[in-house]
């Protein structure tokens, strides 16, 4: 372990002096780098939180004199994934120049355009808010983060009292104040005032920190993050015990889950009132310490203090009157016993938004909550996709830690309502959400596929994925299925082993589903195998088999899935995928043929039984689809081709000749007839069949 590491218990050191010199010369490089190292430390930053600079001097491409130039984290950026793209580059003197025309708190938003009319580097990231709060200190790196520690002091009653203890005359403070052009000219009066401080402390929002290069501005983060820690260690348990005690015991870890997964498509349900949500599930060893003691009553309603916490979390949690060991067997039962809570949470949303609001203040937003804490089991979070829902639930955990370093040396203070409510309704705010792209056809939806390993499965998954939906493949074959899921980016899908005849198996998968993503909408039975043998070839395990994996299989899944899309209460899509066998007679196909007949008729009859739970049952039959299937890598290729009279290779040329359109089917098209069934355009359309077979008449719908 290197020397320096040691140094750190409470923060990660991360620099790496191969990296340093071969990044030498390009401060830009390096700026990124440190960035990247900081982001990985989520003790340090949340995702999307906090900033970084550096100030370089580059060639005017006008005058070709040399000017000073500030690269900065852009708007919306996230410091641990930062690329050049994301940085915003901007004339230093034109920054400072805006202090003459600086007019007062009234016109602070007037002063993010005027940003733009300071950029340096074309192709910049729109510059954030915090620009001027790197432009206007002296200062070549600088380093603003969002340390768990560091807000803990930041948001206790006695914090600059307490940061004097800790750093002495080395840190300076300043009260809470929303980000903008004011707060800048109060962070260069206080450096003005002392040249020698080494960070500042910003009241109930985070640190600011810096250096003459790349390494000192990170070396001095790191140690002013361990000092908070540190004191914060040595603090914990001497005012009281933490969060006052343990009132409610957790669940042994396997109940918890099993809990968690049974809830989580109920709340996923009430929490998508206005848009379908997302889920992510948490049972954290620091979430339980908070949500099973007695505190949690006092602290929770209080909400969080750093605007990066509320913004992505609400102004506060929905704590859960549910016995921990509830029976959840019925969940519209279940279901009319937390209705109270969620409208009196949203209630009292409408209130905040009433009692808070401006004159040209935007409408109210979503009522509904996105931190669910249930004493005993964990913490839920919903948001519009998996990626904001996870990013919530690690800013609610960065807000305990907030939390708990705040009681154990003073009293935690949360922001006051209207300062909360003028961020999370700040103009400024409000355009940006208005800039993001529109949302995908199956944005906030879930998919679970069977047989989504490879062939027509995984190419349904890449489809409904591609189109916005959370993912969950599924497969036998482990190895395929693992290779599979590396496809997808972070966030998208999940994956599991699951055999289709094995009932422990199909509620394990959606077991999964529900603690990662909520629950699920969609449901593509996709598994399948094949037998071609002529009927005095074909033995009773053939039949079982097929009949097994086609039919029951199928009659499994659908019936399983099912409790979970009516708990969540807004309908959902089962999509079977058949064959063009299911509607035709062929040689050597006796088994085969009749387990596709069986699996299109039930789809007829589940329409049927579950239309009045919006529940759509529709048909996909493909026909010779023979990319990526392993179906056409053993006996069945051999099979079909014997009963046609030609040989294996001749297969693809043979199914397309026979078609109408004279086509080769593949994949993509069947994963195609999947999204027209649930991606938006055929939402009052069930128990119909598409048939994706290039046209062949003898299959007919008729």
């Amino acid at each position: 372990m290197p020397v320096k590491e040691k140094l750190f218990k409470h923060v990660d050191y991360l620099w790496d002096e191969k990296k340093e010199n071969a990044l030498r010369g390009d401060e830009v490089a390096l700026l990124l780098y440190r960035s990247n190292i900081l982001g990985a430390d989520l003790r340090i930053t949340n995702y999307g939180g906090g900033n970084t600079s550096c100030k370089t001097f580059e060639k005017d491409p006008l005058t070709g004199k040399e000017v000073e130039v500030m690269w900065v984290k852009g708007s919306g950026g996230d410091i641990g994934t930062l690329k050049r793209s994301g940085l915003a580059g901007l004339y230093v003197d034109k920054l400072r120049a805006l202090k003459n025309i600086y007019k007062g708190l009234e016109y602070e938003d007037e002063m993010m355009d005027l940003f733009n009319h300071c950029i340096y580097d074309l192709d910049s990231k729109a510059p954030s808010i915090d620009t001027p709060l790197h432009a206007l200190l002296p200062y070549k790196h600088i380093d603003h983060l969002h340390p768990d520690a560091a807000i803990a002091i930041a948001a206790s009653r006695d914090g600059e009292a307490i940061m004097r203890e800790i750093y002495g005359d080395d840190f300076a403070w300043i009260p809470w104040q929303r980000p903008g052009f004011d707060l800048s000219l109060k962070l260069e009066e206080a450096v003005n005032q002392n040249p020698n401080l080494k960070g500042l402390y910003l009241g109930g929002h985070g640190l600011f920190t810096w250096g003459d290069t790349a390494y000192k501005c990170y070396m001095n983060s790191l140690e002013s993050i361990e000092k908070a820690s540190e004191y914060l260690e040595n603090n914990y348990g001497k005012k009281s015990a933490i969060f006052g005690g343990i009132k409610v015991a957790s669940l042994p870890e396997e109940k918890r889950l099993d809990q968690a997964a049974m809830l989580a498509p109920v709340l996923r349900g009430m929490a998508s009132g206005n848009q379908r949500m997302i889920g992510h599930f948490t049972d954290d060893a620091r979430v339980l310490e908070f949500i099973n003691s007695y505190d949690i009553d006092k602290l929770a309603p209080l909400g969080t203090s750093c605007p990066d916490h509320f913004l992505r979390t609400k102004i506060c949690p929905l704590v859960l009157d549910l016995p921990k060991e509830a029976d959840l067997s019925d969940k519209q039962a279940v279901r009319a016993q937390l209705e109270p809570a969620f409208d009196a949470y949203r209630k009292n949303y409408a209130k905040y938004y009433e009692g808070h609001k401006r004159e040209n203040s935007p409408a109210m937003r979503d009522a509904n909550p996105v931190i669910v804490l249930w004493p005993g089991v964990g913490m839920f979070s919903f948001a519009k996709n998996k990626q904001t829902a996870r990013v919530a639930s690690e800013f609610y955990i960065n807000a305990i830690n907030v939390m708990k370093g705040a009681e154990a040396i003073s009293d935690y203070v949360a922001l006051p309502l209207q300062e909360a409510f003028d961020i999370e309704y700040w103009l400024l705010e409000e355009a940006k959400l208005q800039r993001m792209p529109k949302a995908k056809p199956l944005s906030g939806k879930v998919a679970l596929i069977t047989g989504g390993a490879g062939g027509i499965g995984k190419a349904i998954a890449d489809k409904l994925a591609d189109e916005g939906a959370c993912v969950v493949i599924t497969d036998i074959d482990e190895k395929r299925l693992v290779e599979a899921h590396q496809t997808f980016s972070k966030d998208v899908a999940t994956y599991s082993v699951m055999d289709v005849t094995d009932l422990k198996s199909i509620q394990e998968v959606l077991k999964k589903a529900s603690l990662e993503f909520g629950g699920v909408d969609i449901i593509v039975n996709s598994a399948g195998m094949a037998i071609s043998k002529p009927l005095e070839e074909t033995t009773q395990e053939d039949y079982n088999l097929l009949m097994d994996v086609l039919t029951k299989g199928q009659f499994n899944v659908a019936k399983q899935s099912v409790e979970i899309l009516r708990a969540q209460g807004f309908g959902g899509d089962i999509i079977n995928i058949a064959s063009k066998n299911a509607l035709t007679s062929g040689p050597n196909n006796v088994v085969y043929g009749t387990a596709k007949a069986a699996q299109t008729h039930m789809s007829r009859l589940l329409a049927a039984e579950l239309g009045p739970d919006k529940i759509r049952v529709n048909v996909i039959n493909p026909d010779a689809v023979i990319e990526g299937s392993k179906i056409w890598e053993g006996k069945w290729a051999k099979g079909r081709a014997k009963a046609y009279g030609i040989d294996v290779e001749e297969l693809p040329a043979y199914y397309a000749r026979r078609t109408l359109l004279n086509e080769v089917i593949s994949t993509e098209d069947i994963a195609n007839g999947v999204f027209a069934f649930v991606g938006g355009c055929l939402n009052k359309s069930t128990g119909n069949i598409l048939n994706i077979d290039g046209g062949i008449a003898a299959a007919f719908v008729r």
